[in-house]
């Protein structure tokens, strides 16, 4: 795959005129875009970067985490605290992702949208409020492993860092996970599946594929 030298203001401003010009695939009213990458690869950060980008286009936007919709302790941490085919498998609830966030933007949907279920820290229910994202509006889900389970995404990104760039920015604490990363490029390989691919080995040096 060919990859170009971009900043990250550009490459914002790129993926914001992308997704403004993008029309469902499936003929509804809502755009659902994907920004998938591992923790170390902050894609909250670029989310939030683009979520600006579009809103100062017009166009409404509704940011969801994937970690707010983790499974219980009692499910996640089965296993052990920590196992990495656990994480990769049973950690995030992708039922409650299709269920809360997914369905609802279906064509005739209520386009009422949960911002996020489950908080780790306590272990609890987040009782959060639904948010109604209005027609011609955009979810952006961002978090890791998100490929692989018929997500209907119109866009897709994918923020890919080396082996040896994930092992040395995943701090210390979390590299138990490393596993379920090399399973995913294995068995998944995001960056065929993406539209979009940024390399982001370098924090400060990013490059793409140009939009595909």
């Amino acid at each position: 795959m060919r990859l170009e030298a971009i900043t990250w203001e550009r490459l914002t401003d790129a993926l914001a005129e992308r997704i403004s010009a993008a029309t469902p695939v499936d003929g509804g009213p809502w755009l659902r875009v994907a920004v998938d990458g591992p923790p170390a690869a902050h894609t909250g950060e670029v989310t939030g970067r683009l979520a600006e980008a579009l809103r100062l286009r017009g166009r409404p936007v509704h940011v969801v985490a994937a970690d707010g919709f983790l499974r219980p302790a009692s499910l996640r941490l089965e296993y052990g605290k920590e196992d990495a085919d656990a994480y990769y498998d049973e950690w995030f609830d992708r039922q409650a992702l299709w269920r809360e966030v997914f369905t609802p933007l279906d064509p005739g949907g209520t386009g009422r949208v949960l911002p996020d279920l489950w908080d780790p820290r306590t272990d609890r229910a987040t009782r959060s409020p639904y948010t109604e994202l209005p027609p011609g509006g955009v979810l952006l889900l961002h978090g890791p492993l998100l490929f692989g389970h018929w997500f209907p995404f119109d866009l897709s990104v994918h923020l890919k860092l080396s082996s040896a760039a994930l092992a040395r920015r995943t701090p210390e604490g979390e590299r138990w996970t490393l596993p379920a990363f090399a399973r995913y490029e294995e068995e998944v390989r995001p960056e065929e599946v993406a539209d979009i691919v940024v390399k982001a080995d370098d924090p400060n040096r990013p490059a793409w594929n140009g939009g595909g």
